[in-house]
């Protein structure tokens, strides 16, 4: 992924300890950028860092987003900051449902505070963590980024939430470019199968490799778009890297990030099965509250703005997270 790089800068990643979050510092170094780290490890881990915790161009505040004035401490310390990279967030459904004032403090009006300081300093890049969870209960697929709005039903305050995000930080205007990426179900090696924030892939991987049965929360027959993580670290690049001399427009707005395709979920257990080589083990269990039923993503906006696409298939992806998680175990 070259296009989109821009001129050498410095980039602020929030959530930096979290999964995606610490992929995409690794790849913003790995690309010649300074990297501002913050993270108050809620749900990221300091392990995560530890591949480039020790990079000369790499600096880390465990801090929250919920601070008044955070970027403009970072600017003082670390010189002005092209691109902020807003990944920081309660990423938990049942823990939105379960504490819904809270998710809305963190998830939408921290990062408000957060869209109006980066204006004030000059920030060039605002790209924001939105979600699939913005499209709440709509039957038809694939979802366009229109299909959320005012109108939506949405199943969770997390789903909530992320939208208002998304829609005050796709409507900027003028200096400040901002950019909410609406992401599907990101798998890939340092998803933390442990957590209760966890994805379906990391904790199937993890009950296959340990020998253990598959559980499926429903009927398995819900379906879901999955993105390997490298391809979204593409997706942040692109968006949150461009100038005004790159050849693909600086332009705000909302875009989905996924594969395009459904899996349903019984069908991705039998599929790890064969690739982990163990009899197929499968047991089903209730539905979980606030669970979205069908969830499949139109890619042809960011595919047609930013000229991204997905690089890495769901077989191949599996079988890379299935190598990690036999090496870190």
């Amino acid at each position: 992924m070259d296009k989109g790089q821009g001129p050498l800068t410095t980039c602020v990643v929030t959530g930096a300890a979290g999964f995606v979050g610490s992929h995409l510092c690794e790849r913003l170094l790995s690309l010649g950028h300074t990297v501002v780290g913050v993270d108050n490890f809620f749900s990221g881990r300091p392990e995560n860092l530890k591949t480039f915790a020790s990079h000369p161009r790499f600096f880390f505040h465990e801090r929250s987003v919920t601070e008044t004035g955070l970027l403009t401490a970072l600017k003082d310390q670390h010189g002005p900051v092209f691109a902020v990279f807003h990944l920081a967030a309660i990423v938990s459904v049942p823990y939105s449902l379960e504490r819904p004032e809270e998710t809305f403090l963190v998830n939408t009006q921290a990062t408000l505070l957060l869209l109006e300081e980066a204006e004030v300093l000059g920030v060039r890049n605002f790209v924001f963590a939105g979600s699939a969870a913005e499209y709440g209960d709509r039957d038809r697929m694939p979802l366009t980024e229109a299909d959320a709005n005012e109108e939506t039903r949405w199943l969770s305050p997390y789903g909530e939430a992320k939208y208002r995000a998304s829609v005050a930080v796709a409507s900027r205007r003028g200096s400040l470019c901002g950019v909410s990426l609406r992401c599907f179900n990101i798998y890939g090696p340092r998803q933390d199968p442990s957590s209760p924030y966890s994805g379906v892939i990391s904790r199937f991987v993890n009950m296959a490799v340990a020998q253990r049965p598959l559980t499926i929360f429903g009927d398995g027959l819900q379906t879901r778009d999955f993105v390997f993580v490298s391809d979204v670290v593409d997706a942040y690049c692109l968006a949150g890297l461009r100038d005004d001399k790159d050849d693909i427009k600086r332009t705000s707005g909302v875009f989905n990030v996924g594969s395009g395709r459904a899996t349903s979920i019984v069908n991705l257990a039998r599929l790890i099965c064969r690739l982990t080589h163990r009899p197929e083990s499968i047991t089903f269990g209730p539905e979980r509250p606030g669970d979205i039923r069908h969830s499949t993503a139109n890619i042809e906006a960011i595919t047609r703005v930013l000229q991204w696409k997905p690089r890495i298939g769901l077989k191949d992806g599996l079988t890379r997270t299935i190598q990690w998680m036999r090496g870190s175990g």
